[in-house]
């Protein structure tokens, strides 16, 4: 399997998980009307087709380690269960997450979810791989968790109206942020000691956890929906357009490219997981590109909103910088 031997490069496959962390979303606003419940059974068939693929090409380069397929033979049974826990730890955080977007907005859930999986995620992942400088890493982390709360507050500025956050909405998206804080230390714990499997079969690993979960779970979601919504069935999957089924596949590839590109660049030495995960996370700032840029959202906000974007991005750019110099220092 391919194995990056210098920094520049695994820094490379951290930006890739950025913009793909940032971008995969917009698979689903080139979908309007399909439901996400029923967006996410495709969502995981391209989580697979994205795991697969990498595996089948960089998995069976380079000399580190056993090919792709060899390799998840070899895997003992904590690895493999490890990363299955981790799926399903992501699946969870991924719909709760979702849910409480529904439920009490994107300024709300979304700063609330990502901040709380920014800090468990790159605390935790330092403990268990101490690497790289933390007072460099933990200053940078700050300064995204203050760009998130900039990025808040620049979409309540731009509402005309404001109503208060749902309880609810809040409460899933503490427990969705917790979740999504806990996942990658077990991949990581998957990916440690001798002999262990290599990225590119964690990552196939970590897609089964997450289809076994979304089996049972994302069908309850769809018959109980928790943003108060009218249950969906599995008919209006069947009779969804052929491309919202090429974009929900679409989506779940590129989620995965980004995942399993971090997971490869948590394994380089320098660099360790709490460093990749902390830059992977930077794309909170990719998406609000995209919002501003692409779908102009904030085209006709007010000056306050706008301003407080110019400072998201300068605190994202300041502290993702820190933390990508933290290996070296």
């Amino acid at each position: 399997m391919y194995q990056p031997e210098s920094y520049a490069v695994a820094l490379a496959f951290m930006i890739v998980t950025m913009l793909c962390w940032g971008s995969w979303a917009n698979t689903l606003k080139l979908a309007p009307g399909y439901r996400f419940q029923l967006f996410y059974w495709d969502y995981v068939l391209g989580l697979f087709v994205g795991a697969i693929a990498w595996g089948l090409t960089l998995g069976n380069m380079g000399t580190a380690g056993l090919p792709f397929l060899a390799d998840i033979s070899h895997a003992s049974p904590n690895s493999v269960l490890w990363a299955i826990v981790g799926g399903v730890d992501f699946n969870l955080a991924n719909l709760l997450l979702v849910a409480a977007i529904d439920i009490a907005g994107l300024a709300v859930a979304f700063p609330i979810g990502i901040g709380i999986a920014l800090v468990v995620g790159a605390v935790s992942s330092y403990l268990l791989a101490p690497r790289g400088n933390p007072l460099m890493l933990f200053a940078g982390v700050a300064l995204v968790v203050a760009a998130i709360v900039c990025d808040a507050a620049a979409y309540r500025a731009r509402e005309s109206t404001r109503q208060a956050p749902s309880l609810r909405g809040i409460v899933l998206s503490l427990v969705a942020g917790l979740l999504m804080g806990t996942f990658y230390p077990f991949v990581s714990r998957a990916m440690a000691g001798e002999g262990a499997p290599g990225p590119y079969a964690i990552s196939f690993l970590f897609v089964c956890g997450v289809a076994l979960c979304a089996i049972p779970f994302n069908y309850l979601l769809m018959r109980r929906p928790l943003d108060g919504k009218a249950p969906v069935s599995m008919t209006g999957y069947a009779q969804a357009q052929p491309l919202w089924h090429l974009w929900g596949i679409l989506g779940g590839a590129i989620w995965c490219t980004g995942a399993t590109l971090n997971f490869v660049a948590s394994r380089t030495g320098v660099v360790g997981p709490a460093v990749s995960y902390s830059i992977g996370q930077g794309a909170t700032m990719v998406t609000a590109a995209w919002g501003v840029f692409a779908w102009r959202e904030f085209a006709t906000a007010p000056a306050k909103a706008k301003l407080l974007l110019f400072w998201m991005f300068v605190l994202f750019l300041l502290g993702l910088t820190l933390v990508a110099l933290a290996p070296l220092y």
